[in-house]
């Protein structure tokens, strides 16, 4: 589903997200995840002009896929953190941090990426 994301968009994503991983069992995953997911909805308010995305949560055999499309052509800047008094910067970051992997992909078929990250279930390792 697309839609078009606001300041207020994250909290009701961070539900959605939380929803999924307790009905799959998988709640030990939540706050990274939940945090990940948040970083990379801030960073399409922020950075993509028409603020329109895709969201698609996926349970994997392993653990949980998460995938944030927009139709902005500007590819992130490898994450390297921001200076002592910077107050944003850190998004990818977090994202590195709270995730197992996750990497962008470039649509072939129209403009646009896809930002994506995986939590790996510890029980399946």
């Amino acid at each position: 589903m697309s839609f078009t994301v606001g300041e207020h968009s994250v909290q009701p994503l961070r539900r959605i997200l939380r929803m999924y991983l307790h009905g799959w069992g998988l709640a030990a995953l939540t706050e990274g995840a939940t945090l990940a997911l948040s970083e990379l909805v801030t960073n399409v308010v922020r950075h993509v002009p028409d603020r329109r995305c895709a969201v698609l949560i996926l349970r994997t055999p392993g653990g949980l896929r998460v995938e944030v499309t927009d139709g902005s052509t500007e590819l992130p800047a490898k994450p390297t953190g921001p200076g002592e008094l910077a107050e944003d910067g850190r998004g990818l970051l977090l994202v590195e941090a709270t995730s197992d992997r996750w990497g962008v992909t470039v649509l072939p078929e129209r403009a646009g990426k896809t930002i994506w990250f995986e939590c790996d279930d510890d029980r399946y390792a």
